[in-house]
């Protein structure tokens, strides 16, 4: 089993006003559905309202992220699942709840964590 994350930036989701109540209650029954399933590890989206710090070895922190990064913001979920393919479906599944395309990346698998 591999950890997939499915994810989209905030200038991706281009809502008409009066679906932003169904995008929210397409996208929550489709987190529902991974819960029951078995499959749902953690989602979210990330608070543009709060400031990323940039925090050095030494403990330094620094107002801002990587100045040459660009901002990382939107929503994302990661699901534990057996395959590629249903990495796949299942973000297919929160596209159309979401209204916007959905990027998947799998997590490395790392034995000591």
């Amino acid at each position: 089993m591999a950890k997939y994350l499915i994810s989209f930036p905030s200038a991706a989701m281009v809502v008409p006003d009066d679906e932003w109540e169904a995008v929210g209650r397409d996208s929550h029954a489709v987190i529902e559905e991974a819960k029951a399933a078995g499959v749902y590890v953690f989602g979210g989206g990330i608070d543009e309202d709060t400031p990323p710090v940039l925090v050095s070895a030494d403990g330094t922190v620094a107002v801002g992220g990587y100045p040459w990064a660009p901002p990382l913001d939107g929503g994302f979920t990661v699901l534990e699942l057996p395959s590629r393919e249903e990495a796949i479906a299942w973000a297919a599944r929160i596209a159309n709840a979401c209204r916007c395309n959905q990027e998947l990346r799998v997590f490395q698998f790392d034995p000591q964590s």
